[in-house]
Formats: structure tokens, C-alpha cells, sequence
């Protein structure tokens, strides 16, 4: 085949994640060939190589994907690759790590529609809206707290490995995107009843297959009015919220409430990760994508 569409992977990680691979095939790229256990020092040859090697018609058609189960070191790949490029000689470069940063977009794209269901009723929007992240410190949950304090929300980030890990990672956040996010510990026997008190929006993006908020919590709440649970592997990671929930209700001591579940978010995020795809196998020009470009598409497609 001559000039096939390429995506060279470079992860940080021991393997590149099943998850990256595929969604790169599903958008459509002939060839997509993994690098693992590479530094951020490396990156700069490696890019290099992939330009240098195609001719003007096939490094068209070619782009890098950034993966590993890094936020921050993500981004920071995606910039050394973008400083690697000898422009005209240039090729677009999207950073998702194993889909973290595609998948926060579509979870906190979907509490926008959920909010917009809500208006009517008690005027909700993302706007001072108090946030928890439960699995605050992961990937995904760094990345749906940046997106929700960009929103205007006010987020705390917890972990259930104590408050100086989930305070250690908000820093980390806050430090590099000059955001104010709050780590709290939900480890100690009833530490998550008390933040879920006085919680508006929870996200859990915790450990899969874990139901880390029982129903009874849920049901206690006095200020929730929207759950997002990106855990797709039973038990649900929010009991009371269902895989395929998308806007379900939920009774709440405090009211009105709606519940979003996993194949839902999973449904905007495969459109998200494809769509993002997409304008770097098809763009004229080079494109460098990331949680800004990822989460303006899924607002468009949810709204």
C-alpha cells in the first residue's frame, strides 16, 4: 500500500493500553504501531523520525498519538512533539491517555445537558457549582476536575488513600493550570457522607468494578442534583445509577436529581475519541489536540 495513514503510539507506560490502539483503528488509520517505555527526553527524536521518513503525501496522512495513564505527562509529550516539528514538515498530535482525557470530557459534558434539564426546576448550572471527584488523583479524575473548575465549579478532588494524596494531586493540578481544587480524604468511615452533604455534582471515576456511594448515601443527600458514574464493570460505582442511565431520576432528600451511567458516557466518549480522530486522519494542516479541543466537541455533540 503506498502512503497509508499511520499512527505511531509513544507511551510512557510498560504497554500501550488495548484502548488506544483500538479507537485509533476504529477512526480509520491502516497502521498503528505502539512505543512503549518512552521518556519524555526520547520524544523529540522519535517525532523526527516519524516526519523525516514520508514523503510529502504521507506525512500527510501520518499523526502521533500520546497515550500512558498520565495527564500531566501527556500534555508534556504532546508539547515536545509539537517543538520536534519542522514546519512545513509537520503532523498533528492528540494526547489521550488510555481515553482519560476523552472520557472526562463526555462526563462532565453530560452534567451541562443534566444541568439544562435541571433549570427549570431550581435554576442549576456548572456555574460556583459545588463538584466532588471520587478517584480524584487518577487520570481521569484529574482531568474532569480541571474541566469542571474551568466551568466555573468549585472541586475537591478525593481519594481513598487520604487527604495528603488527594491534596498532593489537587496541587499538582493547581500548580500547572492555575486552578484552586481542594483534595479530601473519603477513606474514613464516614468522611464521603459528610462531603456528599453538601455536594451538587459527583463524578465517580474511581476504581472499576467498586461501588464506592451506596444507595443510602445517595438517597441522604440534601444538595445533589446530578451523579455521573464512568465505572462500566459491575457493581455499579454508584449505587442507583445504572450503566445505561442517561438523565434517570434520583430521589434525594434534597430533591430532584439525575443519574448518568457509564454506557451513556461511554457512548459520547467513543464519538468524542473518534471525532477528535478524525480531523487529524483528514486535516489539511497539522492539529494538536487535547482536554480543551476533546471537551468542546463533547459539549456540541451532548448539546
Amino acid at each position: 500500500m503506498k502512503d497509508p495513514y499511520l499512527l505511531p503510539v509513544f507511551s510512557p507506560t510498560k504497554y500501550v493500553s488495548p484502548f488506544d490502539i483500538n479507537m485509533a483503528y476504529e477512526a480509520h488509520y491502516d497502521a498503528v504501531i505502539p512505543y512503549c517505555n518512552v521518556t519524555l527526553d526520547e520524544i523529540h527524536a522519535l517525532t523526527q523520525d516519524t516526519i523525516f521518513s514520508r514523503g510529502p503525501v504521507g506525512v500527510k496522512r501520518t499523526g502521533i498519538f500520546i497515550g500512558g495513564r498520565d495527564l500531566h505527562r501527556a500534555r508534556e509529550m504532546r508539547d515536545a512533539a509539537r517543538a520536534a516539528m519542522v514546519p512545513p514538515v509537520e503532523v498533528s498530535v492528540l494526547a489521550d491517555p488510555s481515553g482519560a482525557i476523552t472520557t472526562a470530557a463526555a462526563m462532565v459534558a453530560m452534567v451541562a445537558m443534566v444541568a439544562y434539564w435541571l433549570r427549570p426546576q431550581d435554576g442549576s448550572d456548572r456555574r460556583g457549582q459545588r463538584v466532588l471527584v471520587l478517584g480524584g488523583t487518577g487520570p481521569v479524575g484529574n482531568c474532569v476536575g480541571l474541566l469542571a473548575a474551568r466551568s466555573g465549579a468549585v472541586v475537591c478532588l478525593a481519594s481513598k488513600r487520604g487527604a495528603a494524596a488527594a491534596q498532593a494531586s489537587a496541587a499538582l493540578c493547581n500548580g500547572r493550570y492555575g486552578l484552586t481544587l481542594r483534595g479530601v480524604d473519603r477513606g474514613q468511615p464516614g468522611a464521603l457522607a459528610e462531603i456528599l452533604d453538601d455536594t451538587q455534582s459527583i463524578f465517580n471515576a474511581a476504581k472499576a468494578g467498586v461501588c464506592v456511594v451506596t444507595a443510602a448515601a445517595l438517597a441522604q443527600t440534601r444538595c445533589l442534583r446530578v451523579a455521573v458514574d464512568a465505572n462500566g464493570v459491575p457493581p455499579s460505582g454508584m449505587a442507583g445509577v445504572g450503566g445505561r442511565d442517561n438523565g434517570v431520576a434520583l430521589v434525594t432528600a434534597g430533591g430532584p436529581a439525575r443519574g448518568v451511567g457509564a454506557r451513556a458516557v461511554g457512548a459520547v466518549n467513543y464519538r468524542v475519541h473518534t471525532g477528535l480522530l478524525g480531523p487529524m486522519y483528514a486535516a489539511a494542516q497539522p492539529v494538536y489536540l487535547g482536554h480543551e479541543e476533546a471537551f468542546a466537541l463533547a459539549c456540541a455533540l451532548v448539546g
